[in-house]
């Protein structure tokens, strides 16, 4: 069968998808170049544009910020963004929900995390700024 010039790219798009970093577990998570940037230890979380308290999180497996709405799910992975210093995920978690987000390195010591999705039906869009505190504490692991 011979595709006319107007089919080409959509079959190329076909292939070019059928190559993506598909994974279906965290487990098995492809590395990402970001997540060896962020150190284990506690970390602040600092919402956006809001006055809400910050959140205290004790990070010991950075791969885990990509599902933030939906942690500890078995989700499928595709990785959009692979740079030295950003990253970008979609995830889809069967009959839960979706996500993709996208982590920014400032400095050794500071992050940030833009995460957008649904979770059970519902919309869900947040940007934090991170500033690691030190080690994790018995209280926030």
């Amino acid at each position: 069968m011979r595709l006319g010039n107007w089919a080409r790219p959509a079959v190329a798009g076909v292939f070019f998808c059928a190559s993506a970093t598909v994974v279906a577990s965290p487990a098995a998570a492809p590395a990402v170049a970001v997540f060896g940037q962020i150190e284990p230890g506690q970390w602040q979380l600092r919402e956006a544009d809001s006055t809400a308290l910050p959140r205290l999180i004790c990070i010991s497996d950075p791969d885990s910020l990509v599902q933030f709405q939906h942690p500890g799910m078995q989700c499928s992975r595709v990785v959009l963004q692979d740079q030295p210093r950003a990253a970008t995920v979609n995830y889809t978690c069967p009959g839960v929900g979706n996500g993709r987000t996208t982590i920014r390195i400032e400095t050794p010591k500071s992050f940030h995390l833009d995460t957008q999705g649904i979770a059970s039906g519902a919309p869900f869009e947040m940007a934090f700024e991170a500033r690691r505190m030190g080690p994790c504490s018995s209280a926030g692991r």
